[in-house]
């Protein structure tokens, strides 16, 4: 079932196992190859349906890209520029081989801060280095990206805009309208199974959460 002009955006962390240690809080978006698997097979077919993938975890190529392209499959990768080639995580001939592969590159940022506490320094190392090392590597420009933690407020989003950038991914849930600058997503959980897998392709929540979701998003957008 699909609801006509909307989309689903799901987001993929880490997933099967790691050798590095996760940070507090990690392991709750972290899945296992199987349940990864299945949320693959049931988007498939499924038009309605974009798969991205945040932190620039090793898995994106090692476990997630050989799985996608068994199925036909596009998704969305958000790199830590960063943190490429340090334990666990994407090495820079990694994020060539996405490219390469058909897969979309865009950045998150460069070292996994939260974008509304950010120095002056910092800011210009997230907004405008992480886009450039990640350009330099997948051979076009980066002007997507995904908001770490999902955090921001109008100021974080006026910054974006400054930056050039076309479109950014929230952690907000719910569905999304394909087109809008400002893209919510759905974090796939380490508890997820076939049951989760319905509710969140094919659940329209009752008014009153959705009122709630488009309420917290309003307070996010104009706050700060």
């Amino acid at each position: 079932m699909t609801l006509t002009g909307s989309i689903i955006n799901l987001t993929v962390h880490g997933i099967g196992d790691t050798d590095r240690p996760l940070d507090p809080g990690e392991d709750t978006t972290w899945v296992s190859v199987k349940q990864f698997e299945q949320v693959l097979d049931a988007v498939v077919d499924r038009k309605d349906v974009r798969i991205t993938f945040d932190d620039g975890n090793a898995s994106d190529v090692e476990i997630a890209l050989p799985r996608l392209l068994e199925r036909g499959l596009r998704a969305e990768f958000f790199v830590l520029a960063g943190l490429l080639g340090k334990p666990g995580r994407l090495a820079a001939d990694g994020v060539k081989e996405l490219a390469r592969s058909g897969m979309r590159v865009g950045s998150h940022g460069w070292g996994h801060r939260d974008w509304r506490r950010l120095s002056l320094e910092q800011h210009d190392q997230e907004l405008s280095a992480a886009h450039e090392v990640i350009g330099d590597l997948c051979g076009h420009p980066v002007t997507r990206v995904a908001i770490p933690f999902g955090s921001y407020d109008r100021h974080v989003l006026g910054r974006l805009r400054q930056a050039g950038v076309t479109c950014a991914y929230t952690s907000d849930g719910g569905r999304a309208t394909p087109g809008q600058w400002l893209q919510a997503r759905n974090s796939l959980r380490h508890d997820l199974d076939e049951g989760w897998i319905r509710r969140v392709l094919d659940g329209r929540p009752a008014l009153p959460q959705r009122a709630r979701k488009a309420a917290a998003r309003l307070y996010k957008r104009t706050r700060g």
